[in-house]
């Protein structure tokens, strides 16, 4: 392969990566623009402000099981060029057609309850087809060694995200709802629009699969795998989402939150590129499980912090690990699914965090950070999930390496 190629297809993979960003950017802000304006659209159709948490449940229940739904759907259509960005272009302009009109519909009052629910389930359901399915290009159409730099561009933009929801929260909570969700869905389904174009750049000058590279049945590994990741998503949302907060409250005031809480993203955002080059050479797991174990100590440096300062580098870090635990299983899905099944593989991935976020959810909607008795659990609770998921990752990881080098040593190479 010539200079100029291998730089066109250098071009054509950062395009990809960047475009998958843009993407899981507009898709996470039309999210939090949803959590931010729902107490208000749900309060005008007459649902109590106490049922909210409930809907929201709804929904990581139901990404749970369209999440993996859609991955699947995505491995069936990615053989012919344009249908899966066609498929996804389809189901997304009914995604934002529903996310569009809540607010609409939610100022005809009770009476308009019923739709109300309604249009919040096929939003839900829809809109995972805009989170495996796009990534199955990295996996099917980009060469192994460009695969973690780019699920580390595609999760920039939901680090980006992550990290503007608080100024989000505070921009929009006094404004109309109506002009934020048009805006929202418009620019969403223009770029999930642009997907098709992605998706034939990326599979101009990639081979079909072979027959011995047809979809296999997911082993062992794969279970475990997921199972760690679940765990995994479990620490992340009890730290983050329910931890955090009251970490800064011990040094800062209320209103400085909304400039500390990015700090977690911003380790997330530097970490990901440096661990994508050992993700490259080493593989996921073994990165997965080295962050793991190294953001459950960052996580307990949190709880100890005796100032501000050093509480402040304890988030950073623990963002940064799982920067890392996200980039990694992204790119580790992508590998036990190669090739045939990248699509569920990486839906079941997705589907473990919806899975972690309905049960933190569901923690605070039963008050157990309230109870005096779980309030210590649920503080350590993420310490355990990350230092156990981290040592089990590791281990099939070094199984996995043995198996590899008996194999070779049997090939006599």
């Amino acid at each position: 392969m010539s200079t100029a190629q291998i730089s066109a297809d250098t071009g054509t993979a950062n395009r990809t990566g960047l475009y998958l960003a843009a993407l899981q950017l507009v898709f996470t802000l039309g999210w939090t623009t949803y959590v931010i304006y729902l107490p208000k659209l749900a309060a005008q159709v007459g649902i109590a402000p106490s049922a909210v948490i409930l809907i929201l449940m709804l929904d990581q229940a139901i990404f749970t099981i369209a999440d993996t739904a859609m991955g699947i759907a995505a491995d069936k259509l990615a053989p012919v060029i344009g249908r899966l960005g066609l498929f996804v272009g389809l189901v997304t302009a009914i995604s934002c057609g529903a996310f569009l009109a809540l607010p609409f519909v939610a100022g005809a009052g009770a009476s308009a309850q019923g739709w109300f629910i309604v249009l919040i389930v096929v939003w839900a359901a829809t809109s995972s087809a805009l989170r495996a399915p796009p990534l199955t290009l990295l996996g099917k159409y980009r060469a192994r060694p460009q695969v973690p730099f780019l699920a580390a561009l595609a999760m920039l933009g939901y680090g980006v995200a992550g990290a503007i929801s608080p100024y989000l929260g505070v921009v929009l909570r006094e404004h109309d709802a109506r002009l934020p969700f048009v805006i929202s869905s418009v620019v969403l389904l223009l770029t999930a629009l642009a997907l098709s174009r992605i998706e034939y750049d990326a599979a101009r000058d990639t081979p079909p699969p072979t027959p011995e590279e047809a979809a296999k049945p997911l082993g062992l590994t794969s279970i475990i795998f997921i199972v760690a990741m679940v765990a995994l998503a479990l620490g992340y949302q009890l730290h983050f989402a329910m931890n955090s907060a009251p970490f800064y409250l011990r040094f800062a005031k209320p209103d400085q939150l909304q400039w500390l809480m990015p700090v977690f993203w911003i380790g997330f955002n530097i970490a990901m590129f440096p661990a994508s080059l050992i993700v490259k050479h080493r593989g996921g797991l073994i990165v997965m499980g080295a962050a793991g174990l190294f953001g459950a100590v960052a996580i307990a440096a949190a709880e100890f912090a005796g100032s501000l300062n050093i509480l402040i580098v304890a988030q950073f870090l623990a963002g940064a690990a799982w920067g890392c635990m996200l980039m990694s299983a992204i790119s580790a899905a992508l590998a036990i699914g190669s090739t045939g099944a990248e699509g569920k593989v990486t839906g079941l991935v997705f589907s473990a965090l919806a899975l972690g976020t309905f049960a933190r959810m569901a923690a605070v909607a039963g008050g157990l950070q309230k109870i005096p008795d779980y309030a210590p659990m649920l503080h350590w609770a993420p310490v355990a999930c990350w230092s156990v998921a981290g040592a089990g990752l590791l281990v099939i990881a070094a199984a996995r390496l043995q198996g590899s080098t008996h194999l070779k040593a049997s090939a006599g190479e």
